[in-house]
C-alpha cells in the first residue's frame, strides 16, 4: 500500500467514525449540562485517563482552567494524571488499580465533575475512580470506546465511540472536549455560571 493510499484509508476510518457523531448530541448536551451545574455549585471539572487519554485529559483541564477560544476567567478544572510524585508513589506504595481513586477521595466533592476518559472501558484504575467519585456524590461521565466496557455500568452517563481503533476513538474524545470547551465559553459569557 503507497503512504498516499494509506493516509486515504485512515481518513475514511476517521470519517466512518464521525458519521455518526450525531447520535451523541443528546449525551454531550447532558455533558455540558453536568459541567454548568458543578461549575455553577463551586465545583471542579477533574479529568483522568491513561496513556493518550491522559495527555487528552491534561490538554482538557488546561483549555478549561487557561481559555478555549474566547476571553473569559478560569473554569476550576484539574487532570489527576499531571503529579508524577502521586503518579510513582502511590504504584510504588499500594497498586495503579487505585492511584486515581484515592486522588478523587483526597480531592473530590459532592459538587464535582468527575470524567473518566478510556478507550476500552476496560481501565481498572478509571472505573475505580468512577466508583469513588459516585460514593461522594460527584457527578460522573465516561468517554469510552469500543462496546463501552465495565465503565459504562459505571458512570452516570456514558458517551460511548463504537469504534475497535484506539485512535479514531481518541479523535472523537477529543472532538467532544472541543465542543465542550468552545459551548463553556458561550455559558461563562452568557452569564450562565452567574
Amino acid at each position: 500500500m503507497s503512504q498516499q493510499s494509506s493516509y486515504l484509508a485512515t481518513l475514511e476510518r476517521h470519517r466512518k467514525t464521525f458519521a455518526v457523531m450525531e447520535e451523541h448530541q443528546e449525551a454531550v448536551e447532558q455533558l455540558l449540562e453536568l459541567t454548568r451545574q458543578s461549575l455553577k455549585r463551586g465545583g471542579k471539572i477533574i479529568f483522568l485517563g491513561n496513556g493518550g487519554s491522559a495527555a487528552d485529559s491534561q490538554h482538557l483541564a488546561a483549555e478549561f482552567m487557561v481559555r478555549y477560544k474566547k476571553e473569559r476567567g478560569p473554569l476550576a478544572s484539574i487532570a489527576l494524571t499531571t503529579d508524577t510524585s502521586i503518579l510513582t508513589a502511590h504504584p510504588n506504595d499500594y497498586e495503579f488499580e487505585t492511584v486515581f481513586e484515592r486522588q478523587v477521595l483526597g480531592l473530590g466533592k459532592p459538587e464535582d465533575l468527575v470524567i473518566g476518559l478510556t478507550t476500552s472501558g476496560q481501565s481498572e484504575n478509571i472505573n475505580r475512580a468512577l466508583k469513588a467519585a459516585n460514593d461522594l456524590g460527584a457527578a460522573t461521565v465516561a468517554l469510552t470506546g469500543r462496546d463501552g466496557g465495565k465503565v459504562r455500568d459505571i458512570a452516570k452517563l456514558s458517551i460511548i465511540i463504537r469504534s475497535d481503533e484506539t485512535a479514531r476513538i481518541q479523535e472523537a474524545h477529543m472532538f467532544i472536549g472541543h465542543w465542550l470547551c468552545e459551548a463553556m465559553d458561550e455559558v461563562v459569557l452568557s452569564g450562565g455560571l452567574d
